[in-house]
């Protein structure tokens, strides 16, 4: 709206007070309107990591410093902590190389050469290095025979022996590796291959290594999806992902032993039926608050990391005390369960729960009371109600999903794990780019939900890696229970 000039003004004061009144209420509506876009627009400029779901590395450099994480200091002091063992280099018994170094010289007191002398003893000193790598060529060579009766007969090659010159398990093994681990773009492991091992491996070959690995691990990561199913605590996430330049989304289920990935055009429901995890899905399922998860009947826990920056929001911009004292609350609680458990106990006593949950709701209702419902605006659909009563009314709905980790041990305080788990998926992202086809992102899910898994639990990732191309043996992958 343009702003009348001063001989307009002049005119609607000569119409009397009701065109005065007119105009101010205008000019009044136009202010209100722009202070709640100004307010809105400075919410967003200031949020950053600490205060909301938004990655460190959007932060920027344009920030004072402060603290950017929700960690509380321990008092410890730094380095490795009472009981923690160490990986100091230590020299080995059986070194693989000697080489004796004599002495030379003759003896400064009678003169006699040092090398005719008698050793008595010698001191040692190890050096660690790794050997320069060569590519090395077997060849398989299968007799042919002929029979006194005339027959021609020949013997077997490897079962993984079926080409006349093919590449190695440990060499498809370190390609996966780099392009899936490492998450090396395919023309820099062709380099990294050439540069360390001599080894020109065509981008096509790489390509091939992928989608055979991604072939044979079928039945394994069926496997892992059966377990995640039957898990007590599961943690879930999704995450935009992008597919040939089109966005779409990659869901990530796990457990402290298991990691499945897979990606769908749909972020919601749609997507998890699909997957079909959540639809068999029986135990605690730890997620956000993306309405969709509560669609299910399984039992819910919602992730206080989130719960802790909305607070930490709420308070900074809007100056509202009982945001941080609920924060405060929230920790409180968290460390009451952690001293339980390193006291071995099983479960917090009824009077604290009952304690703890009466301040929870006590300062979720001062909040409530802060932030009244706002009067209706008139305009059709729902009227908005502001960042902090939307907080207050999911921690006030959602009381035992929020509170789920202080009345069953097992469930976790945060979403952690499963986020963990997603990030790795947006730094691949990152330094590859989106990838070119559902089936090479199709691979990708799969090989990263097998290493995953197997960095879990505590396996040699490299060791697991050749296995799978061995053709009698590609599911080696030990899936316990939780």
């Amino acid at each position: 709206m343009e702003f009348p000039s001063k001989k307009q003004i002049r005119e609607i004061y000569q119409q009397g007070p009701d065109a005065v009144i007119a105009l101010v209420e205008t000019l009044c509506n136009i202010i209100n309107s722009h202070e709640k876009r100004i307010k809105h627009l400075e919410d967003i400029l200031a949020k950053d990591s600490h205060n909301s779901s938004k990655p460190p590395s959007s932060d920027g450099f344009k920030k004072a410093a402060k603290k950017r994480n929700l960690r509380v200091k321990t008092g410890k002091k730094p380095g490795g902590q009472p009981g923690h063992k160490g990986k100091t280099l230590r020299q080995v018994d059986n070194p693989d190389h000697i080489i004796p170094h004599h002495c030379k010289g003759s003896c400064e007191t009678c003169g006699r050469e040092l090398s005719d002398q008698r050793v008595i003893d010698f001191e040692k000193r190890q050096v660690f290095d790794i050997p320069v790598p060569k590519i090395e060529v077997t060849e398989h060579r299968a007799d042919i025979v002929k029979c006194v009766c005339g027959e021609i007969h020949q013997a077997e090659f490897p079962s993984s022996v079926t080409n006349e010159v093919q590449y190695g398990e440990t060499l498809k093994a370190y390609s996966t590796y780099l392009m899936n681990y490492q998450l090396i773009p395919y023309e820099r492991t062709q380099e990294l291959l050439d540069d360390l091992f001599q080894a020109p491996v065509s981008q096509g070959t790489l390509a091939s290594i992928n989608q055979r690995a991604g072939r044979l691990l079928v039945p394994t990561v069926e496997s892992i999806k059966d377990k995640i199913i039957n898990a007590d605590i599961a943690h879930f996430d999704e995450s935009g992902f992008y597919i040939n330049g089109k966005r779409e989304w990659i869901h990530t289920a796990g457990t402290t032993d298991l990691t499945y990935y897979e990606f769908h055009h749909r972020r919601g429901q749609e997507a998890m039926d699909a997957i079909g995890i959540l639809p068999s899905f029986q135990g605690h399922a730890i997620h956000d608050h993306l309405k969709a998860y509560f669609a299910y009947t399984c039992d819910h826990g919602l992730c206080n990391t989130h719960h802790l920056r909305e607070l930490i929001f709420v308070h900074e911009r809007y100056d509202q005390p009982w945001a941080a004292n609920l924060k405060k609350h929230l920790l409180d609680i968290k460390d009451a369960v952690e001293n339980a458990k390193a006291a071995g106990k099983t479960c917090l006593s009824p009077y604290t729960l009952k304690k703890f949950r009466s301040t929870y709701l006590k300062l979720v209702t001062q909040g409530l009371q802060a932030n009244p419902p706002p009067p209706k605006s008139g305009k059709r659909g729902k009227t908005a109600q502001g960042k902090p009563r939307n907080l207050l009314i999911r921690l006030n709905d959602y009381a035992n999903e929020t509170l789920a980790f202080m009345y069953d041990f097992r469930v976790p305080f945060d979403n952690n794990l499963a986020e963990r788990d997603i990030r790795m998926i947006k730094l691949q992202q990152k330094i590859s780019g989106c990838f070119r086809s559902e089936n090479g992102a199709m691979n990708f899910c799969r090989i990263r939900s097998y290493i995953s898994t197997i960095k879990k639990q505590g396996h040699n990732v490299l060791d697991a890696l050749k296995n799978i191309f061995y053709v009698n043996n590609p599911d080696i992958c030990l899936l316990p229970t939780e």
